[in-house]
C-alpha cells in the first residue's frame, strides 16, 4: 500500500493502493483504490506515480490518465472526485510491460507507508495496557511514540480493524460484548502522514457473563450465492444481520474419497474482491494470500467479534460421500481438521457443520451404514477436534413412524455435539406435482395435513422424547417459500398441475420476492401461505417467525437457524423477527 496526503490539506487523511488485478503475457490490468482515511471530506484527487522505462498505460477508465515520458498522472473523473470520510473510489487501466509503480504521490503528497527525503517516520508507541474494564467498554493507554518532526496522531486498532484516530495517549473503546476478548495496537503518525510501526499487542477481556437465556441465532451463508444471487459476505453487515447472527455456517465443503474437500475453490478462497464488495472497503490485490468468501468473512469477524463461524460440509447434495468416509472415521475426522485448520484460514473458522442427509437412511443418496454410524462419527470428530471447537450436525425433522430421525442414533451422538440444526423445513413441496398444496415449514399439524410427524413440534418432541436436551436443539426456518401452478383452491389441500416459476428453481422463491409478488392471504399450522392468480406458496414472514420463536423459547430450545441468509430482505426483516422473538 502507498498512502498519500496533501500537506495542504492538513486535517484530511487519504491512501493510494496499486493493485495489479489481472497479467495475460502481452498486458496486464491495474487497479488504483485512492480512500479517505481522515475526518473531513476529499473535493479532488491526483495520483502520480513512475513507471519504469517500458511499462506504458494503454487505456484507462474512471480517471483521466496522462503522462510526460514515464510519469504518469491520473485525476479523479468529474462524478468522483468528492471522497467522503471512510469513503474510496477505484479507477483501473490497461498496460503493456513488467514494471511497477513507484515515487508515488497523492495531492502533491508523499506516500504514507513509505519515508520522505530528510524526515523518518514515527517510532512504535509503547504496548497498550488496559484500565476501567467494563462489560461493554476499556479504556486503553499508551506511551508516545518519537519523531524528528513531531507526531500528529495515533490509530488505535481493534482485531486488526481501525477503530479511531486520537491525538493523545488514551482512547476508550466502547459497544463492546461481554466477556470477549479483545487485541489493541497502536500507530503513530506524523506531520507529513508518514505511518510508523505498529505498538505490541494488547489482549484484553471484558467483564460479566453472557447475557442470561440468550440463544444461538445461526444462518447459513452459501458459497454459490455470490454468482446469480450477487449475495456477499458484504450483504450480512449492510443489511445489520451480521449484528444480529451469534453464529455462520459457510456452505458447503465437500465429501470425496473418504475426505473433506473444498467445494469450490474460486468462490471459497479465490476470488478478488473489489473496494465496493468489500466488507473494509477495500480491494484485494492479486497476490494477498487468502481472498475470496473466507477473506471476506475474516474481516466481517473483525467488524463484529461476537460472530462465531463454523464449516459446514455435505448438504444435499454433497452428502453421498459420507458412508465412505465412514468406513474409517479417525482418518475421515483427520482429513477434516487438515482443511478447515489450514493455515490460510484456520481464524476464520471456529468450528465443523457436518450436513449429512441421511446416516442410515435416503436423501438424495442411500446409506445403510446401520444406526451407530451418527454416534461414531461424532465420537470420532470431538476426539480429533477436541473439547473447546464447536461441533455441530444438520439433522433430520422426519418424526414419522419409523421414519428418519429412528434410523440413527441422534440421542447417543448428541453428547459430543454442541447442537443439533433440525431442519424443521421443506416437508412438503412441489416435488409432489400434483399436490395437495401443504406449507412446507408448518410448525404444528393442522386437520388435512399430508403426512403426519411432518411438523416442526413433532420432530422436536421425538428427539427429546429420545433423552435429547432441549437446549442442544435447534429449530430451523426457511428464509424462502415453495409453492405449486394450476391451483384453484385458495386453503391448503388442493391440486396443482406443477411447480410454480421460480427466479432460480422451479417451486422455490425467495422471501424478498414473494412479500410482494404474493403476498400471504392466510396462516395454517403456524406459518403463511398465499394465494395469487393460479399459484399458491407457503413461506413463513415477520409476524410468523415471531411466533415460531416465542414457541422455541416455550420449549426451552438453545435457538434458531435459517437456510438461508440471502433469501431476506435487503434491510433483514426476517432475521429482525427471529432476533426479537429470541431476545430473553
Amino acid at each position: 500500500m502507498v498512502g498519500l496526503a496533501t500537506p495542504a490539506q492538513a486535517a484530511t487523511s487519504a491512501t493510494a493502493t496499486y493493485a495489479k488485478a489481472s497479467d495475460w503475457g502481452s498486458g496486464f490490468e491495474g487497479r488504483w483504490t485512492v480512500k479517505n482515511t481522515g475526518t473531513t471530506a476529499i473535493s479532488a484527487w491526483t495520483v502520480e506515480w513512475d513507471f519504469p522505462a517500458g511499462t506504458r498505460v494503454t487505456s484507462a477508465w474512471d480517471a483521466d490518465v496522462t503522462n510526460t515520458g514515464d510519469h504518469w498522472t491520473a485525476k479523479n473523473k468529474s462524478w468522483a472526485g468528492s471522497l467522503a470520510p471512510g469513503a474510496s473510489v477505484t479507477f483501473g487501466f490497461n498496460g503493456t510491460g513488467s514494471g511497477a509503480p513507484s515515487n508515488c504521490k497523492l495531492n502533491g503528497g508523499s506516500c504514507d507507508g513509505g519515508t520522505i527525503p530528510g524526515d523518518n517516520p514515527p517510532s512504535a508507541p509503547g504496548t497498550p495496557t488496559a484500565s476501567a474494564i467494563g462489560d461493554t467498554q476499556l479504556t486503553l493507554s499508551w506511551t508516545a511514540a518519537t519523531d524528528d518532526k513531531g507526531v500528529k496522531n495515533y490509530d488505535v486498532y481493534r482485531d486488526g480493524t481501525k477503530v479511531a484516530t486520537v491525538t493523545g495517549l488514551t482512547h476508550t473503546d466502547t459497544g463492546l460484548t461481554k466477556a470477549t476478548d479483545y487485541t489493541y495496537t497502536v500507530q503513530a503518525r506524523d506531520s507529513a502522514d508518514q505511518l510508523g510501526t505498529q505498538s505490541g499487542a494488547l489482549t484484553a477481556r471484558t467483564t460479566g457473563k453472557p447475557d442470561a437465556g440468550s440463544k444461538i441465532k445461526m444462518g447459513y451463508f452459501t458459497q454459490w450465492g455470490v454468482y446469480g444471487r450477487n449475495f456477499h459476505v458484504k450483504n450480512l453487515d449492510t443489511s445489520g444481520t451480521a449484528a444480529k447472527l451469534t453464529h455462520i455456517n459457510y456452505a458447503f465443503g465437500n465429501v470425496q474419497n473418504g475426505r473433506c474437500t473444498i467445494g469450490d475453490s474460486y468462490a471459497d478462497y479465490e476470488k478478488a474482491y473489489t473496494a465496493d464488495q468489500s466488507v473494509d472497503g477495500v480491494a484485494d490485490t492479486w497476490d494477498q494470500p487468502l481472498r475470496g468468501n473466507f477473506n471476506q468473512l475474516r474481516e466481517l469477524k473483525k467488524k463484529h467479534p461476537h460472530l462465531k463461524v463454523l464449516f459446514s460440509f455435505g448438504g444435499w447434495t454433497w452428502s453421498g460421500g459420507f458412508t465412505q468416509a465412514m468406513q474409517n472415521p479417525a482418518q475421515f475426522a483427520e482429513s477434516c481438521y487438515n482443511l478447515v485448520e489450514d493455515p490460510r484460514w484456520a481464524d476464520v473458522f471456529d468450528g465443523i457443520d457436518l450436513d449429512w442427509e441421511y446416516p442410515n437412511a435416503c436423501g438424495l443418496t442411500c446409506d445403510t451404514s446401520g444406526p451407530a454410524v451418527m454416534k461414531n462419527m461424532m465420537q470420532a470428530f470431538r476426539t480429533k477436534f477436541g473439547p473447546n471447537y464447536l461441533l455441530t450436525a444438520a439433522i433430520t425433522a422426519d418424526a414419522s413412524n419409523g421414519g428418519k430421525i429412528d434410523k440413527a442414533d441422534y440421542a447417543g451422538a448428541a453428547q459430543y455435539v454442541n447442537w443439533y440444526n433440525v431442519m424443521t423445513y421443506d416437508f412438503f413441496g412441489a416435488w409432489a406435482a400434483q399436490g395437495p398444496t401443504a406449507p412446507h415449514s408448518p410448525l404444528n399439524t393442522y386437520a388435512g395435513i399430508p403426512q403426519e410427524g411432518f411438523n416442526s413440534a413433532a420432530a422436536i418432541n421425538k428427539l427429546k422424547a429420545k433423552g435429547i436436551a432441549s437446549e442442544k436443539l435447534l429449530l430451523g426456518v426457511g428464509f424462502y417459500g415453495r409453492g405449486w401452478t394450476g391451483v384453484t383452491q385458495a386453503t391448503p389441500g388442493g391440486t396443482a398441475t406443477g411447480p410454480a416459476q421460480g427466479t432460480y428453481e422451479p417451486g422455490f422463491e425467495d422471501y424478498k420476492v414473494l412479500k410482494n409478488t404474493c403476498p400471504a392471504t392466510g396462516t395454517v399450522g403456524g406459518t403463511a401461505y398465499a394465494k395469487c392468480g393460479n399459484n399458491w406458496w407457503s413461506y413463513d414472514t415477520p409476524a410468523t417467525l415471531g411466533a415460531k420463536m416465542s414457541w422455541a423459547k416455550s420449549q426451552g430450545l438453545g435457538g434458531s437457524f435459517t437456510w438461508e441468509l440471502s433469501g431476506d430482505t435487503a434491510n433483514g426483516e426476517l432475521m429482525t423477527a427471529m432476533d426479537n422473538g429470541l431476545k430473553p
